[in-house]
């Protein structure tokens, strides 16, 4: 069939006119027309070795670049590996368009007919990790319904879509004639005129201001309107895990990513307004549901459900880009100088407020024994340049970095959505390429990836896509010697820790039989092999055998 046109060339046709550059995936036999396709067609293939860090891979994607991630997997068994990854992509709201292929016609409707691969209801398996699915059934449906989808997946919340292809539909040839043109704008979704105008209200009246960054605030492009309504308002913020980076980490009004700690958690119980910004309010925000607030909550939230799913507030469900230039420009006009520097907290100015605040975190931490922890991690931020971006596992030094890693110029992804193993080093192979293919930065595309042993097993194959595409990414993995932080939480809960002890390769030689460049350092020299990391071409590792700890919780404080 090389040669003749095919439902698969309407795929990559579509996708080529709404801008798509990189597809990331495996090929499956159901799937075929879509890579014979892409043979005529000028889409970039990364090929995974495990589906589910190809949905990574494409989720790291689209959060470098802020396009969308495309996938293309298999039928059954191909599919089903990806969920995983899908949920964090949805949990997280990042924009991605699934191609799955599916059995051919004949054999749909949960009849079995004992085809290989088949389900009963293939999309129906996506359902909790999509924003929705679709099953075309007809060529000519194809460019109509990838350009739904991907309207869908941009549109707020974003979030993947999920399409499936039978065989037959992506193999026989066509009539339909080439596509030409695609266009997927995202929907608009504003705030209600009546709800800025109730929360401008609240905001003019109140002494204490304060404000949580979410990962919406990321999401919608926020960052600018919600530095100016924080000054306006003299309000401190603090960011979550997933709006790390959303607001100026040495700003005076930073509580920077503390959301941990009890000291934030009393300060944001005192705000006589809180304005909650793309967050639920869940269970690390906060602070594992010990938050008590006393003051009014503004909610605002691209996701209805969230709203007031945990606390009872002004809900405003709107993109975070809009709710926020729509408030900033109303406090213009209801904001009169003497309110706007009337700020105070009993007294205290929020300025001196948010520094004392950051002294008493800081206090808390050197009392504990973690000199270790707090070097490691400085030293990985010093030699980690201004403007890389960076992608963190489920692993000890991802949840000190969800606090006290200062972004800057770069930017910071974790896993922190659904909070899987293993998304780290595919996302950020994602990442690097997005960087490279699509020419977003002006620096390097270099990115840094940080797992644990454990989590660095999920992703261990995927050292030979990273070689195959000379991937400009360095990975670190600190090695434990097993799942460390559920480690420390077994020990903390019953005195001892049952099954987190793990059997795992010598990193630096397995490294080295994919053909990648491996070095094993001691924590001390971490910062010097990251730069030479930095500093080299194509993918490397780098490994630290060290046992970290985590900061004292304090949500278990009476």
């Amino acid at each position: 069939m090389t040669g003749v046109r095919n439902g698969g060339d309407l795929v990559v046709e579509t996708l080529e006119a709404l801008g798509a550059k990189t597809v990331f995936g495996i090929p499956g036999q159901h799937a075929l027309g879509l890579f014979d396709a892409m043979g005529r067609g000028n889409l970039q293939f990364v090929s995974s070795r495990v589906e589910n860090n190809s949905a990574f891979a494409a989720d790291g994607y689209s959060r470098a670049t802020g396009e969308v991630g495309v996938l293309f997997l298999s039928t059954g068994p191909g599919a089903l590996t990806s969920l995983a990854g899908l949920q964090e992509a949805y949990a997280t709201g990042v924009p991605m368009v699934v191609v799955a292929s599916q059995i051919p016609l004949e054999g749909l409707g949960a009849r079995r007919k004992g085809m290989l691969h088949q389900l009963d209801d293939q999309k129906a398996s996506a359902a909790n990790v999509t924003k929705s699915q679709r099953l075309i059934q007809h060529a000519s449906g194809i460019p109509s319904a990838i350009q739904d989808a991907w309207t869908e997946a941009i549109s707020s919340p974003q979030g993947p879509v999920w399409l499936e292809i039978p065989q037959n539909v992506l193999l026989d040839p066509i009539m339909v004639p080439p596509v030409e043109d695609a266009l997927a704008e995202a929907a608009d979704n504003p705030p209600r005129v009546e709800l800025v105008r109730e929360a401008v209200k609240w905001l003019a009246g109140a002494e204490r201001p304060a404000i949580i960054a979410g990962g919406g605030t990321r999401r919608g492009r926020a960052e600018k309107s919600l530095l100016s309504i924080a000054e306006k308002l003299r309000a401190p913020v603090i960011c979550t895990p997933g709006g790390n980076g959303a607001f100026p980490w040495n700003h005076e009004l930073s509580l920077q990513a503390w959301i941990e700690d009890r000291y934030m958690t009393e300060l944001l119980e005192d705000a006589d307004v809180l304005i909650v910004i793309g967050s639920s309010l869940g269970e690390v925000t906060s602070n594992y549901f010990t938050f008590e607030p006393r003051g009014r909550i503004i909610q605002i939230d691209a996701e209805p459900r969230v709203l007031e799913s945990n606390r009872p507030g002004l809900g405003i469900r709107a993109d975070a880009g809009q709710a926020l230039a729509a408030l900033d420009s109303a406090l213009d006009s209801a904001l009169q100088l003497e309110q706007e520097t009337a700020a105070s907290w009993h007294g205290t100015a929020p300025e001196v407020l948010v520094k004392d605040t950051l002294a008493k975190v800081r206090a808390r931490l050197e009392s504990q024994d973690l000199a270790k922890e707090l070097a490691f991690m400085a030293d990985i931020r010093e030699a980690v340049p201004s403007g890389m971006q960076t992608f963190w596992d489920m692993t000890i030094s991802a949840y000190w970095a969800w606090s006290c890693w200062d972004a800057r110029e770069g930017q910071f992804h974790s896993a922190q959505g659904a909070g899987g193993l293993g998304f780290g080093f595919p996302a950020a192979i994602g990442g690097a390429v997005g960087l490279e293919t699509t020419g977003k930065t002006g620096r390097s595309a270099r990115v840094l990836a940080v797992s644990g042993d454990g989590s660095a097993m999920y992703s261990i194959s995927e050292l030979a896509t990273a070689k195959q595409h000379n991937v400009p990414v360095t990975w670190l993995i600190v090695d434990d010697g097993g799942y460390g932080i559920l480690r420390e939480y077994m020990v903390g809960a019953f005195g001892k820790a049952t099954a987190t002890e793990l059997a795992r390769p010598d990193f630096v030689k397995l490294a080295e039989a994919f053909g990648v460049p491996a070095v094993r350092v001691a924590p001390e020299d971490i910062g010097d092999a990251l730069r030479a990391g930095f500093a080299a071409d194509g993918p490397n590792v780098v490994v630290v055998e060290t046992l970290l700890k985590m900061f004292g919780p304090t949500h278990l404080a009476t």
